[in-house]
């Protein structure tokens, strides 16, 4: 028998392991139909997972801390058991902004704290407050963009404009003039350099090196009700997300993502995220970049904690939330860990023994313990070279 599981999704290059999925049979292998629901916004995301139009979601990592801490409309406990992908976003902006950094893109990319410098000095030179794309107040985008503007200086809330809007709309709103820039996940930074409109100013996996992005969300009620079909679900999901990391399915996959109703972009345009060779301007050459995405290997899809208290622990340094233990444990208890391990317990999987770690602390690849093989997590470097302890969140705060 057939199980049926409705999953809502936004047009991203990181929706692909979804896709892949249910296109290459790995759901209907599980026992699984996916009707993968495409969605404009954020906010109608969130609302349909919520209110029970869907049972899971494609969703931005810090807006399901947001909910579960009820920062976000109509708050509701939401659970993730599994990482759909690591970093795949990056910063654009209008090319005469860009014209008062540095001109070596190159060097521009590789040192994001001297670009950071550069773009507080940007901003007094330019017409207005500099209007800034984000696809939603509580994404990985929009905190890592407030954590790199603040390394030098800027005041995120107070030296710049940051407006909201789907990701579909960034490209258009540039080219209307009402924003002079975005950060946005793939391919829509890329959409804007090739119109014309801008160039890259940042990456995000320059900026957190393997840094959290888009997660499975559950609304929990319905994951603890549900375990044969979330563990069926997350089986299918880590085969096809293997796939998806694999160089030799790449443009395959991009001419499936391609396609109206999943991204609708050009699919040489998404397979720059997925081989990691993007074009930061239109007249340039493409920059090799191998992690500017990640869907499998090095347990990217490992739900660590820490990760859901590094975003808690930003949520608190801009006063979206107060800091107390019984905040700090709702935001841990987003990321299931333990899910994961029972969902692929007797699969090649390899999984961490752990369930939190000191995040930024990798610099070079590490052979951890796994409860399966071989497991080697890879660098998780911050640009600021700062450490988040997780049972030091008050310390880590404090050094701001």
């Amino acid at each position: 028998m057939t199980t049926d599981l409705r999953i809502a999704f936004l047009p991203l290059t990181d929706a692909a392991v979804l896709a892949v999925a249910r296109e290459r049979g790995f759901a209907e292998e599980e026992g699984l139909h996916l009707d993968l629901v495409r969605t404009t916004s954020w906010a109608t995301l969130r609302d349909r997972l919520v209110f029970g139009q869907v049972q899971a979601a494609h969703m931005l990592a810090p807006l399901a801390v947001a909910v579960t801490l009820g920062l976000s409309q109509q708050a509701a406990p939401l659970s993730a058991p599994y990482k759909l992908n690591v970093n795949g976003n990056m910063l654009v902006m209008a090319s005469e902004f860009a014209q008062a950094l540095d001109p070596d893109i190159s060097a521009r990319l590789d040192d994001p704290l001297g670009t950071a410098h550069d773009f507080a000095a940007a901003i007094g030179l330019w017409k207005r407050k500099p209007v800034i794309g984000v696809v939603h107040r509580f994404s990985s985008h929009s905190v890592m963009l407030r954590y790199w503007l603040a390394s030098a200086g800027v005041d995120p809330d107070r030296d710049v404009v940051l407006r909201v809007l789907p990701p579909s709309l960034t490209v258009e709103a540039m080219r209307a003039g009402e924003i002079d820039g975005f950060i946005a996940g793939e391919p829509w930074g890329s959409a804007a350099i090739d119109a014309g409109l801008a160039e890259t100013v940042a990456i995000g996996e320059r900026i957190w090196r393997r840094g959290v992005e888009k997660i499975l969300a559950f609304r929990t009620p319905w994951l603890e009700e549900n375990p044969d079909s979330v563990d069926r679900l997350l089986r299918a999901l880590a085969r096809a997300a293997t796939w998806c990391d694999a160089p030799e399915h790449h443009e395959a996959l991009a001419h499936l993502l391609s396609q109206p109703h999943y991204v609708d972009q050009p699919a040489e345009v998404i397979l720059r995220a997925l081989s990691g060779r993007i074009v930061p301007r239109v007249d340039m050459a493409p920059m090799g970049m191998p992690d500017f995405m990640l869907f499998s290997r090095e347990a990217t899809p490992f739900p660590w904690r820490s990760q859901a208290l590094w975003i808690y622990s930003q949520l608190v340094r801009w006063k979206m939330v107060e800091h107390s233990a019984d905040n700090a444990a709702k935001a841990a208890s987003v990321f299931r860990p333990d899910i994961f391990r029972r969902a692929l317990a007797d699969s090649d999987v390899a999984i961490p023994g752990a369930s939190m770690k000191v995040e930024g602390a990798v610099a070079s690849p590490l052979a951890v313990g796994s409860k399966r093989g071989g497991l080697t997590l890879g660098p998780d470097r911050f640009f600021d070279g700062r450490v988040f302890d997780p049972e030091r969140i008050e310390d880590f705060l404090a050094g701001f």
